[in-house]
């Protein structure tokens, strides 16, 4: 669901340089904020500054050496930005999932049987299984960056190359919640014979654990996650949580897995209002969600940042305890598409849109060629609803 927050900083720029401007200081109430020093600032200089301004260093940020997490006031974390070394301080909020029934209960950590494979629906709409003979994503690493994933679970456990928990690195990143491992299982569930298959069945999944057991989380631990996997070589990183609140760090994150060449895809959002964040960045492929008839769901969030449409009602896929739940969500529609774009990053590059000429696929040519293959929806050509449309694999595969 998207979470509404208050924001007490906005940011402007005046001749390129940011200037914090407080709306009210009077609660005195300390948070936590994102400290972002400018570029070479030695560490004890930094720290001094935060204990001069009376913060409290909650952690530093492993991959981004500039980024500090820091409990101030509202007042503290104004006269702190002014500082010449400081580039801005910004509001570390608490980031949400985006799907729509909320599951709870307790379930078996073993389970003796396994159901037999089904193809949900969503795997057949966009035409996933007829596009395996071609590719199914073998290489291709890909980070899920939300509530872990079940690392244990026998329909993913052996497509999972890699884990790390930016909440705390020291412990594990397998999934407390079931979100996380739902959003897998429709990425990269195996082709087995037992419970359901994902778009790429072959691709590399990586557990980047940035959401607690409540499906939340800080955006310093989203930040780091992205970090994490620029360090670490990932491809395609999926995103299914938002926020409507635009945060100046949050899009410098976002920038540099773009200009590092990551394919970017996230949920649009659950309220049937305007896209969130990520999804609303630049770079980043948003996606709204549809039913079984190819109609937008009515809880699903548009506008012009939408860039494509998929499967997002009553999806079956894998959950934590090893077993599979059906949930609904623009959560469960941002994978079908990250699981497609690893799918065509697999294949070999299609010479129409080897505009590098490298006959390797690069974000931009990925992003034209699943947008130009989408079957069209809605209105005629792109639109608020569906972008560009429904996603379709088998299309975007053909040369």
């Amino acid at each position: 669901m998207r979470k509404i927050l208050s924001l007490f900083m906005v940011f402007s720029v005046v001749l390129g340089l940011p200037i914090a401007v407080f709306a009210d200081f009077s609660s005195g109430k300390t948070e936590r904020k994102i400290v972002v020093f400018k570029s070479g600032v030695n560490e004890s200089v930094k720290d001094n500054l935060i204990i001069k301004h009376k913060g409290i260093k909650v952690k530093d940020s492993g991959h981004n050496k500039n980024l500090k997490v820091v409990n101030l006031t509202d007042k503290e974390g104004y006269n702190l930005a002014k500082n010449p070394e400081v580039l801005r301080v910004d509001d570390d909020i608490l980031i949400s999932i985006n799907h729509k029934e909320s599951v709870s209960g307790k379930y078996k950590s073993k389970v003796v049987s396994q159901p037999a494979q089904v193809l949900p629906w969503g795997i057949d709409k966009i035409d996933a299984e007829l596009s395996w003979a071609t590719s199914e994503g073998v290489g291709i690493n890909v980070a899920v960056l939300d509530t872990g994933i079940d690392l244990t679970h026998p329909d993913l456990k052996a497509n999972i190359k890699g884990k790390f928990n930016a909440i705390n690195s020291r412990k594990s990143a397998t999934d407390d919640n079931g979100h996380g491992t739902h959003v897998a299982g429709i990425i990269g569930a195996l082709d087995n014979s037992i419970g359901v298959v994902g778009v790429a069945p072959e691709v590399s999944l990586y557990a980047v654990k940035v959401l607690d057991s409540r499906g939340s989380g800080y955006l310093s631990d989203i930040i780091e996650g992205i970090d994490w996997s620029i360090a670490n070589g990932i491809n395609v990183i999926n995103m299914s949580f938002g926020t409507n609140s635009n945060i100046g760090s949050f899009a410098d994150a976002v920038g540099r897995a773009v200009d590092k060449g990551i394919v970017l895809v996230a949920a649009a959002g659950n309220d049937g209002g305007a896209v969130d964040y990520p999804g609303a960045y630049d770079g980043v492929i948003a996606v709204s969600a549809t039913d079984s008839s190819d109609t937008i769901t009515s809880w699903s969030s548009r506008g012009p940042e939408v860039s494509l449409a998929a499967p997002g009602l009553n999806i079956l896929s894998t959950w934590k305890g090893s077993i599979y739940k059906t949930i609904s969500g623009t959560s469960m529609a941002s994978p079908h598409v990250a699981g497609s774009v690893a799918s065509i990053m697999a294949s070999p590059v299609d010479p129409l849109y080897d505009l590098n000429t490298n006959s390797i696929w690069d974000a931009g040519e990925v992003r034209s060629k699943i947008q130009d293959k989408s079957t069209d929806l809605g209105d005629t050509g792109f639109d608020n609803s569906y972008g560009f449309g429904l996603v379709n694999l088998f299309n975007s595969l053909s040369l």
